[in-house]
């Protein structure tokens, strides 16, 4: 344990990004699906797809409490796909629209690979502290959570569709805490997103490890966490 994380009491992790990829942002994610699929676009062109699908799902209600994370690439995918053939991307043919699946498949089984190795991590972690998820996401995590055999992990989850506050408002990680039964300097905060995740979290008086991964850029300052990691297993190097 570093000497650092020694009064630490609970653990509150990020979810996407985090635990699903290892620290990858998962437009790199998708990116590298959509080159193994072959679709013929160059990586901006994506981007804009990408940000598009983001919006209107923030947007409408396309995803409900019941979906699966394989329904939910699904429909980001689907979202993308749509976006490239209507401002004349991709042909709308049967083999562009073909690629939504192709491209759902490779990342649900990347993720799932993922998820099989933060399981253990987060199991040992959960033998120690009280654990909790908070997380931007669309009314489904629990059923994700289950899904991926995750949800028994942690004795809160804090999901942005329910409570209704978003990161990178520090607040959200002050209602994870405040679940917890515990004060901010006692809870230790596990995310991928340096703006989402580390900013607002100490902001809230947390200790944080940035799990620094491959993702798109933003504005950074490594002496602003706690403790950097490159991947999720080395959380338990440290706490």
């Amino acid at each position: 344990m570093n000497p650092l994380f020694s009064d630490i009491k609970g653990v509150i992790f990020d979810y996407g990004g985090t635990l699903d990829t290892n620290g990858m942002h998962w437009a790199e994610v998708l990116w590298r699906y959509y080159q193994q699929a072959g679709v013929p676009i160059d990586k901006e062109s994506f981007k804009r797809a990408y940000v598009h699908a983001e919006r209107t799902l923030a947007k409408e209600r396309l995803i409900l409490p019941h979906h699966l994370f394989y329904d939910v690439l699904l429909i980001k995918v689907g979202i993308q796909i749509e976006y490239l053939i209507e401002n004349g991307l991709l042909p709308n043919t049967s083999e562009v629209r073909n690629y939504r699946t192709i491209i759902a498949d490779g990342c649900h089984k990347f993720t799932l690979s993922v998820v099989d190795k933060s399981r253990v991590v987060v199991n040992k972690v959960a033998k120690r502290y009280k654990t909790a998820l908070v997380s931007n996401f669309y009314g489904n995590i629990q059923t994700i959570l289950k899904d991926f055999d995750l949800f028994c992990s942690f004795g809160i989850v804090v999901e942005s569709a329910v409570v209704g506050i978003r990161k990178p408002d520090p607040e959200i990680f002050l209602y994870g805490v405040r679940s917890l039964h515990l004060l901010p300097h006692e809870v230790v905060v596990v995310g991928d997103s340096f703006s989402k995740d580390i900013v607002p979290a100490k902001a809230a008086g947390c200790k944080t490890i940035w799990l620094k991964g491959e993702g798109w850029k933003e504005e950074t300052d490594d002496s602003l966490p706690d403790a950097i990691i490159t991947s999720i297993e080395q959380l338990t190097e440290l706490v």
